[in-house]
């Protein structure tokens, strides 16, 4: 294994992804951290917003001026499996489009979903996991 496969192999573990899994992603443009990307692709499937099955994961790209953070994830909660995780991915503090983690805090319930952790993912992105709360499961 390169050192480049083992960055990867070692960043998509920060997510807890692995083979066989189909991780949609929504909300790519060109501001986003292409390694993350390319480290989840290098375990998982990753589709595009096109995708019309189920999805083990959501990777969804959310900047400020984005719209209605609420509204994003209850859509991003649609392909989703019962079990399955979204991985919500903002601009760190001090950057374009930093958002605030008590937005966060409040869509997620609103959408059905709680915070269950955050990742250092890039050096312009952190990531935090949502996921159903187990009651609703």
């Amino acid at each position: 294994m390169s050192s480049h496969e083992g960055t990867l192999a070692g960043l998509a573990g920060k997510f807890g992804l692995g083979e066989g899994l189909v991780v949609q992603e929504l909300g790519f443009d060109v501001d986003c951290d292409e390694l993350v990307s390319n480290a989840i692709a290098s375990v998982a499937e990753l589709v595009d917003e096109n995708y019309d099955d189920v999805v083990d994961a959501v990777l969804l790209w959310w900047r400020e001026d984005d719209g209605d953070l609420v509204d994003a994830l209850v859509d991003a909660l649609g392909p989703l499996t019962d079990n399955g995780v979204i991985w919500l991915m903002t601009p760190k503090p001090g950057r374009d489009g930093h958002v605030e983690p008590e937005d966060i805090a409040d869509a997620s319930p609103t959408a059905g979903l709680q915070a269950t952790s955050n990742i250092n993912a890039a050096p312009d992105w952190q990531g935090t996991r949502l996921v159903a709360p187990k009651s609703r499961r």
